[in-house]
């Protein structure tokens, strides 16, 4: 009888602990690396897509991705992006509408951006290369972590190879499934083995860098089994694309990411333990430059490149006002992002930076 009644008490603990998740607010956080303002405001570049040195194929590109103006372009490469975010969202970072969003850390590159948009402020006298070095920072997913509320209900996945140091995983204790790691699942699903196995046999293009589609069903895998309450997803290729010179890639790459989005905000608005309770916080690390010349400074990015400082934000879900595209002349930062999902998930975060006005 004594047995019966502590099983019966453990599933009451159980059951009241699922209530309880299934009612708190929960956040995705997800980035873009090194994706331009540029093509998310108005689509594909014609600086670049008629541009040989950059595009193999230059008339199907074209019939992918070209229109004539900027608002049919850009719905070309982000259908979802420039339909349902639009609609029931918030889009900061037009530049052409002198609405603006910048970094605050002067590095211009991805540690130092990813550690900006997690912890809310610039760390430029330590946080200064790409090396593996553990963040000294406590990023929003820690704070997250190390607390009653949320404690192994936080977790990552990154096409970097660099995450694990960046979110400090040894000190955090936040899973993270990034680079050419394999499922972190105690108990697998038969989906997440094959994902091991063809990873493994896939060629690899970049080093330290997997192909999105691994990072995504990773994560998808993590939603359907694991139920995080924060969960955060870096897809790399955007940047490696662009890095690489294949202008062509690159935005078949992020007109990828776009359907990946849609694919995960499909999935939450109708699970039951994430519906109506979701927010989905989106940015990118740093922009690129804009030349084509001798330089071709659109491949890279850091302090000496004019504008790839320049970042942009959405945000989409249960706490977000439906603003829309803002045209407003204003100057945001992305030091504002982590108090922002603070601010959703009622954590206090060590940053002076405010919340962005996107919230309900």
């Amino acid at each position: 009888m004594k047995t019966s009644l502590k099983i019966i008490f453990l599933a009451l603990i159980l059951f009241t602990q699922f209530c309880r998740g299934q009612q708190e607010d929960k956040v995705i956080i997800i980035t873009l690396d090194g994706l331009r303002w540029q093509e998310l405001f108005g689509g594909a570049d014609s600086l670049f897509i008629n541009n040989e040195a950059f595009v193999d194929h230059i008339g199907g590109l074209n019939n992918l991705f070209w229109a004539e103006t900027a608002q049919e372009r850009r719905k070309l490469l982000f259908p979802f992006f420039w339909s349902h975010v639009e609609e029931k969202g918030v889009i900061l970072g037009n530049r052409w509408e002198n609405n603006k969003v910048n970094l605050t850390n002067t590095m211009v590159f991805s540690y130092p951006g990813y550690n900006e948009i997690l912890t809310g402020k610039a760390d430029d006298a330590r946080i200064n290369s790409n090396k593996k070095n553990y963040n000294p920072n406590k990023t929003i997913l820690e704070i997250a972590n190390n607390s009653r509320r949320f404690k192994q209900k936080v977790m990552a996945f990154g096409s970097w190879d660099v995450f694990p140091f960046i979110l400090n995983e040894k000190r955090s204790g936040i899973p993270v499934n990034a680079g050419y790691r394999s499922s972190l699942s105690k108990h697998p699903s038969e989906k997440a083995l094959f994902l091991d196995k063809i990873q493994q046999e896939t060629p690899k293009r970049w080093g330290g860098v997997r192909f999105d589609v691994f990072t995504h069903n990773y994560a998808m895998e993590a939603l359907r089994h694991d139920k995080p309450k924060l969960l955060y997803i870096a897809y790399g290729e955007t940047d490696d694309f662009a890095h690489d010179g294949r202008y062509d890639d690159y935005l078949k790459s992020a007109n990828r990411t776009d359907k990946m989005i849609q694919e995960i905000w499909e999935y939450v608005d109708i699970d039951p333990y994430y519906k109506d309770k979701t927010s989905i916080l989106i940015t990118t690390d740093h922009g690129r430059g804009t030349g084509t010349g001798k330089n071709d400074t659109w491949r890279g990015h850091g302090e000496e490149i004019i504008g790839a400082n320049q970042t942009w934000i959405i945000a989409f879900g249960s706490k977000i006002k439906a603003r829309g595209e803002l045209k407003s002349k204003e100057q945001y930062f992305t030091s504002q992002f982590a108090p922002t999902i603070a601010k959703i998930l009622e954590l206090d975060l060590n940053s002076e930076a405010k919340e962005l006005p996107i919230l309900k």
